[in-house]
Order: structure tokens, then C-alpha cells, then sequence
């Protein structure tokens, strides 16, 4: 991910008001009692730790979405109203994280990698954390990637228990 480009800021204050139209279209929104995850390839127990950390540290709604349980359990995954938000930590280093020419947006101190996913696959967009010693992935689907203000209370939660730097794994 290249961060010399000019990349979008958002602030907690930009983001409430979007927030907050997303609260109130909460109760259209996709539920679920689980959302079967896959969780990534075991990383290394330090990285482990770190996933641990920022599990207990999610959020328990994101863009208005109530967390959902995952099958099978991990603190390596997590997910919201179903599975139209997943997240998944511990990755290992995505290969387009070194592409230069790939769009990255900075969120409340994180950064992350922006990558719209095809049609085909579903739409919507992953986005990959850059610059921390874990690399996390949140793949949003189409209907709920209307603005990166989604990412605020997720970046919060990684800003407190993920280390900025360079990941090994």
C-alpha cells in the first residue's frame, strides 16, 4: 500500500452523522444468529496474542449492525449482521500491500488498504490494515461499503491493541 498518495481522513466527527443514519436503518437490516467464517491460517503466537487483544476490543455494532457469532468460534474472526461485515485477523500479508498504484485511506490513526471486490464475487470492498504488527481484514459487502465511517469504531479498537509497525508475518 502506498502511503504517498493523498489519503482520505476521516474523523470521529465527520462520521457521526453518517453513523447515525445508519443507526436508524438498523432495524432493516441483514441479522443472523452466526455467520460461518473461515478463519485465516494460525499465525504466530505473538500475532495470536495481538488478535486475542483486539477481539475482546471490537465493537458490538458496527454500521448499525449487531455482532453476530461466528462458526467456529476464533478470537481470529468477527462479524456483524450476519455476515455482511467479517473481520479477519492474523492475515498474512496480502500481496497487492505492495503495490504502490493501490488506494489506501487513513481511519481515526489506522491505516488500511482499499480494495473493491468484483461483482461476482459480491461486491462491496476489503479493506486491510498497513502499518501494524497484525494485519487485520474487513470485507464489507455492497450494500453496507456506502462510506469508510464504518471503520471508525474498528480502528479504535486496533489503534489500542495492535503496535503500529511491520509486520513479519
Amino acid at each position: 500500500m502506498s502511503l504517498h498518495h493523498r489519503p482520505l481522513r476521516v474523523r470521529v466527527l465527520s462520521a457521526l452523522p453518517a453513523s447515525m443514519a445508519v443507526l436508524a436503518a438498523a432495524a432493516c437490516s441483514p441479522g443472523g444468529s452466526e455467520a460461518r467464517l473461515d478463519p485465516p491460517p494460525t499465525p504466530p503466537a505473538a500475532i495470536g496474542e495481538l488478535c486475542a487483544a483486539l477481539h475482546k476490543e471490537l465493537p458490538e455494532t458496527v454500521a448499525g449492525l449487531a455482532r453476530t457469532r461466528t462458526e467456529p468460534e476464533s478470537d481470529l474472526t468477527a462479524a456483524w449482521g450476519g455476515s455482511a461485515i467479517v473481520l479477519r485477523c492474523g492475515i498474512p500479508k496480502p500481496p497487492k500491500m505492495l503495490d504502490p498504484k493501490q488506494d489506501g485511506i487513513h481511519v481515526n490513526g489506522v491505516a488500511w488498504l482499499l480494495e473493491k471486490l468484483d461483482d461476482g464475487s459480491g461486491g462491496g470492498f476489503r479493506f486491510t490494515t498497513g502499518l501494524r504488527l497484525a494485519y487485520t481484514e474487513v470485507q464489507v459487502d455492497k450494500e453496507h461499503a456506502t462510506d469508510a465511517g464504518m471503520l471508525v469504531g474498528l480502528s479504535t479498537a486496533i489503534a489500542a491493541t495492535v503496535p503500529e509497525g511491520i509486520s513479519s508475518y
